[in-house]
């Protein structure tokens, strides 16, 4: 069913700094999307913007487009007066734009009457920009917005925390005329979980994001498939701090596209775990995947959980049973040992586990019920004793890791994560005949270099990541897991990283 932009909620947007550039990135928009946001503030001078609104003018290209000349008080580039800046986009309406975006403070310059007279036939769309933080009085803002005589009306707002986008977003609940853009890093699922809340459009940059947070049109089109989200469509995330570089969204989105199910995995920045719990019920949030710093916390607020999950005293699997019921799971388990076990005996294996969070607590567990005499190092050492004491298993000193020898050696810190790099471990320390290291992007860390270059065999952690991935997929959906398709797309991207790198693709 068409909105009011259209048949297509996602807005390409179009920023650059000449006539040219501008044109080409219109091309590439209109390759994924049949509305297109025009950032005629971005063009540098009028003659730039009288070139390309020329050529807007012969081209007619046949898709809804909203024309934007933003003022630098509404957190625009434009450097001129109001009339100037009416002018601009009278002329853009002239060249075949359908919707103009005019900001409050250029909007409230102006009688409502006067300010559509002056625009038409195009409709208009008042916006309200907040870049520091989502105001606290968001429904009178909307009515301000409202009074101003617009069609619609879009409020946009940086997210310090994942409840300020579900206000953002529930302001378009059951009004079909509200834009509503929660921006920041921490905003960024709440862009694409706006449009099951009901909000008119959501925007995605062709080439050049013009707002924090603003996700790539490919992204926003291809990995989220966000086109065709609805209120039915299922949400799954992933929680963590940080988590721009979990490829956890392409894993599972994945393996939804294949399978043909309604449902978006997406990424939640989580510094306050009660903040985000919160959040579940109004973004309908069915499960989620829990990473670094909160697979131990989380237990203490779940409902009931996997009495292996509870032993280990970590969860990386939650789903949400309805009522807000919230059961865990720990899938790392599976994932180390379906790593290790092809690679090398468990039995009677000796292993160095080095850190002692919770993925360390997963691996001790599932090795030492295998039958491996695992030895746990830290940098903090009643850390490791305690888990030493939970597992069941031995501690072994920083200092000592020099003059021992293990059969495998896993690190189970994030040291090593893209983008830092680092590694936790030196090439003395490395006396084994194995290493594994959990992180799995990059693909191969420094550690595993090191240890690759000193002859000891290496298992990326992109092995631990698929098999635990493959699990929550079988434990949220209740399907087998398309395995081969998961793994083709995660390694598709690893090996193009390490090609962009200069390193050549194992």
């Amino acid at each position: 069913m068409a909105g009011l932009f259209g048949r297509d909620r996602v807005c390409g947007v179009i920023a650059a700094e000449t006539a040219v550039k501008m044109q080409s990135q219109v091309h590439l928009g209109l390759r994924k999307a049949r509305t297109l946001e025009l950032r005629l503030d971005y063009l540098r001078d009028a003659g730039q913007r009288a070139a390309f609104l020329s050529w807007l003018g012969r081209e007619r290209p046949r898709s809804v487009l909203i024309a934007t000349c933003r003022s630098r008080k509404g957190g625009g580039l434009f450097r001129g007066g109001v009339s100037e800046q009416i002018e601009i986009l009278k002329a853009a309406v002239r060249a075949g734009c359908g919707w103009c975006d005019v900001e409050i403070e250029t909007a409230i310059k102006m009688d409502a009457r006067e300010l559509r007279g002056a625009l038409a036939p195009a409709r208009v769309m008042i916006s309200h920009h907040d870049f520091r933080k989502t105001p606290r009085n968001l429904a009178g803002i909307v009515r301000e917005l409202s009074r101003a005589g617009g069609h619609a009306v879009k409020i946009a707002g940086q997210c310090r925390t994942i409840s300020d986008s579900v206000k953002i977003c529930a302001l378009s609940r059951g009004r079909r005329n509200v834009v509503a853009v929660p921006m920041g890093e921490t905003g960024l699922a709440g862009r694409v979980l706006s449009l099951r809340s009901g909000s008119a459009l959501a925007y995605a940059a062709v080439e050049q994001a013009t707002a924090p947070g603003q996700l790539s049109l490919d992204a926003m089109q291809g990995l989220y498939r966000a086109g065709n989200i609805s209120r039915r469509t299922r949400v799954y995330g992933v929680i963590g701090d940080p988590i721009g570089h979990s490829l956890s969204p392409l894993l599972h989105n994945t393996a939804y596209a294949e399978r043909k199910i309604d449902a978006v995995f997406v990424p939640f920045l989580v510094r306050d775990l009660r903040d985000f719990l919160r959040c579940i019920k109004p973004f309908g949030v069915s499960g989620f995947a829990v990473t670094i710093p909160h697979k131990e916390e989380i237990l203490r607020h779940l409902d009931d959980c996997d009495p292996l999950a509870a032993r280990i005293g970590a969860v990386n699997t939650v789903v949400n049973r309805g009522e807000g019921r919230l059961y865990g799971y720990n899938t790392d388990y599976v994932g180390v040992l379906r790593s290790l076990e092809s690679r090398m005996q468990l039995a009677g294996s000796r292993v160095l586990l080095f850190g002692a969070g919770g993925a360390a607590r997963a691996a001790a567990f599932a090795l030492a019920q295998a039958g491996s005499i695992v030895c746990i190092a830290s940098r903090r050492a009643e850390r490791a004793r305690s888990l030493a004491r939970a597992a069941g298993v031995q501690v072994v000193a920083r200092v000592d890791l020099r003059r021992e020898y293990f059969d495998a050696i896993v690190n189970c810190t994030p040291v090593g994560m893209h983008p830092r790099g680092g590694t936790p471990l030196t090439n003395a320390e490395l006396n084994c005949r194995i290493v594994m290291d959990m992180v799995y992007r990059p693909r191969e860390t420094e550690l595993l270099e090191i240890a690759r270059k000193k002859g000891i065999e290496i298992i990326s952690g992109v092995e631990m990541f698929l098999a635990q991935g493959y699990a929550q997929h079988e434990i949220w959906t209740g399907e087998r897991a398309p395995e081969a398709a998961m793994r083709r797309v995660i390694e598709g991207v690893l090996s193009r990283e390490e090609k962009s790198r200069g390193k050549r693709p194992r």
